[in-house]
């Protein structure tokens, strides 16, 4: 099934046609970490990018660590690191380029009440400041006329969301500036106009704060006013040509409650509160309806110049990045997926819309060829938190500016993405819940499972605590399609104090289920019974002389074998030697539990664990991963143990044997097919009859993470 089929649940409409032909997607070919560029920062992120025009240069600004970066993408499969640019006062807010001239808007304000910045024009060979023209406050987003007669810069002069519960009027208003440029983007600062947007807005007239410009073909400016809910229209030369509110939406069927699970049932109607905005041709326009104070309808809409409504998203944007597994539960009485930055280009011939959802990590790829019926064509995975991106056609390249840098957190840090428009299947997703009779959310998926009749049983983990799930999976389709979420459910009512890392079939049609326990929040380590329905039929605690020594690193994966269940422990457990974890077994006819050692490859950074167990044939596997992604990860295998060693387990309280492991496969150079950066969390291993190997990921459920999911087939060892 293609990708074009895939998203027909969507409510856009499809069509085949000359738009986006089928044989050509765009697939992410590499993942640039900014730190790279500034590697004793302490905190980077990519927001805003753009491109010299030649194309083989990528400049992003960089605001933690004051500078603005340069990629040298030659290659652009094998992007390069090629310096930095530091700011000489403040921040950078937002960069563009006109040839070899690129333009870096810094912010130099002392306070929200006294902003200030400039407009630097610099050249990206030298890296020498040709030209400074004071702005006359605190800028945040630029954009070059086509024609390369212009610049102009959205004078925010951003609200303190600290005072008077962050609501508009907070003086002094913001503007929009028009920089005329002469030839190789030379500016004349004395040249500049200053546009005042005073007494437009409904809301807050006296307070304008312009949040992002674009420019289309005849010179004209849009502007979005976030906070004002508004549009304006201006001239090249500083004439408001038209203005109007941004209105507002109302959605049906949207999850609001972060209570860890996915429900899509309640009703809102919400200001749009647009962010990007970008044109369409010389008479539409799209906005990016991310919300700030009160808004954000969780997707886009496309507007006339005067201010007619040609097109609204409604939740389908947001619908189809649900079903892939990408919707930021921790975010749903927010804004959602916060459709945030947007990029217009045309590849091929048509015409293309970028919609960035800054909170899913998600790029939408529109075809806009009738810009009152957008077509979804294909959703790419991001770096997390997608700001900015740039569209290179004469090049076939797309780049995402990813601002989040989670390695504080033991995350990701910023990176700066690259795709290509190729002649080839769209890589990206690997799993979908789309064609189901219901939305249907999944994430933090973790233990697998491989039925008889070839399909995946999946589980996942205690991010969705309140609505434990058993998903059913066909993978005989591209992408792989969940067709039934088989909720658990204790008496009637869904079952709670659970987090599934594991589970293996019982041969009658049910389940066994492997809950990895925490102490700390009344999460018992169990073994769990589960009907083919969902509900909990009875459990297998553990007994006293494991939980004496237990900690919340435990089970990480189940299996089935006759009568035995054999249960991987992630880490080490207080009474056992470093680098050698336990594996458990348990017979369900005698009851009696007995135990070996995995012995573990020895971690150079953070930890080594088990995340998995899978009977096959003659032999127990496993995977074997580290707790580090990117360059930093090492670790990632599946390995094997042959079955009859099992037979030497002793019971507990006896000094275990240790296994003999041999390892079957490496699979980092899987865990980049995506383009992106090694994740951390590969927890998924079945395998079905004939031998292949299928290996998923964990997202995490989108909580600082880039949401994605790998789930691949490995041909038989």
């Amino acid at each position: 099934m293609n990708l074009r089929m895939l998203l027909a649940t969507t409510g856009l409409a499809l069509f085949a046609g000359p738009a986006l032909a089928q044989d050509m997607n765009f697939n992410r070919i590499a993942s640039f970490p900014v730190a790279a560029n500034t590697p004793d920062a302490e905190e980077t992120s990519a927001e805003i990018i753009a491109a010299t025009g030649d194309g083989m240069t990528l400049v992003y600004s960089d605001s933690p660590a004051g500078v603005i970066g340069f990629i040298d993408i030659t290659d652009p499969a094998n992007p390069v690191a090629a310096g930095v640019f530091a700011l000489p006062n403040g921040e950078p807010t937002a960069v563009s380029a006109l040839g070899n001239t690129v333009f870096v808007a810094e912010n130099t304000s002392e306070s929200f009440t006294n902003p200030s910045g400039v407009l630097h024009a610099i050249d990206a060979g030298s890296r020498d400041v040709l030209a400074s023209c004071d702005l006359g406050g605190q800028p945040d987003s630029t954009a070059v006329a086509p024609d390369g007669s212009f610049i102009t810069v959205a004078i925010e002069n951003e609200r303190d969301e600290d005072l008077g519960d962050g609501r508009v009027p907070q003086m002094p208003a913001g503007h929009l500036v028009i920089q005329p440029l002469g030839e190789n983007g030379a500016m004349d600062c004395a040249a500049q106009i200053r546009v005042d947007l005073t007494g437009l807005a409904d809301i807050a007239p006296e307070d304008p704060e312009p949040e992002f410009v674009d420019v289309n073909a005849n010179g004209d400016i849009v502007v979005t006013m976030q906070e004002n809910n508004h549009m304006v229209v201006v001239s090249a030369t500083g004439e408001v040509l038209s203005h109007f509110s941004a209105g507002e939406v109302m959605l049906n069927g949207v999850d609001t409650e972060e209570e860890r699970a996915l429900i899509f049932d309640q009703t809102i109607t919400v200001p749009r509160e647009p962010d990007g905005v970008q044109w369409i041709d010389t008479d539409h326009f799209a906005i990016a309806n991310e919300g700030d104070m009160d808004g954000g309808s969780r997707g886009f809409t496309v507007f006339n110049r005067d201010g007619t409504e040609v097109f609204e998203a409604g939740t389908a944007f947001e619908y189809a990045i649900v079903e892939i597994g990408h919707y930021p539960e921790k975010r749903s009485g927010n804004k959602g997926v916060e459709p945030e930055g947007m990029e217009f280009a045309t590849f091929g011939g048509v015409p293309m819309m970028f919609l960035l959802a800054e909170r899913s990590s998600i790029v939408g790829v529109y075809d806009m060829s009738n810009p009152a019926q957008p077509v979804l064509a294909q959703l790419l995975p991001s770096g997390i938190s997608p700001e900015g991106a740039i569209a290179i056609p004469s090049r076939n390249i797309l780049a995402t500016a990813n601002e989040y840098d989670a390695r504080g957190d033991g995350g990701a840090p910023a990176h700066v993405m690259i795709y290509e428009y190729q002649n080839a299947p769209a890589v990206y997703p690997h799993l979908t819940s789309a064609g189901m009779d219901e939305l249907t959310g999944w994430g933090a998926i973790s233990g697998q499972v491989m039925a008889e009749d070839g399909t995946l049983y999946a589980v996942a983990d205690s991010f969705y605590a309140m609505q434990p799930t058993i998903f059913h999976i066909d993978v005989s389709q591209t992408p792989a399609r969940i067709v039934d979420a088989i909720r658990l459910t204790r008496e009637g009512q869904p079952a709670q104090l659970m987090d599934m890392e594991g589970i293996a079939l019982d041969g009658e049609g049910g389940f066994w289920v492997a809950s990895e326990g925490r102490s700390d929040r009344l999460v018992p380590h169990a073994i769990y019974h589960i009907g083919a329905d969902g509900a909990i039929e009875d459990y297998i605690a553990l007994p006293n002389e494991l939980l004496a020594v237990e900690r919340r690193f435990s089970f990480e994966g189940i299996t089935r074998v006759d009568d035995m269940l054999y249960m991987a422990v992630q880490r080490e457990w207080r009474d056992d030697p470093e680098n050698h974890v336990k594996v458990l077994g348990y017979n369900l006819e005698t009851e009696a539990w007995s135990v070996a050692h995995y012995p573990l490859t020895e971690a150079s950074t953070g930890w080594v664990g088990l995340s998995e167990i899978v009977a096959h044939g003659d032999d127990l596997y496993f995977l074997e991963r580290d707790n580090q992604l990117g360059d930093a990860a090492m670790t990632k295998l599946i390995t094997r143990v042959s079955m009859d060693q099992m037979a030497g387990m002793v019971a507990l309280g006896e000094t275990p044997p240790v296994l003999t492991k041999e390892i079957v496969v490496d699979l980092l150079p899987y865990l980049t097919s995506t383009g992106g950066f090694v994740l951390d969390k590969v927890e998924g291993l079945a395998i079905a009859e004939d031998g292949t190997m299928w290996v998923s990921t964990d997202n995490d459920g989108v909580d600082d993470h880039s949401g994605e999911t790998m789930l691949f087939a490995i041909s038989a060892q």
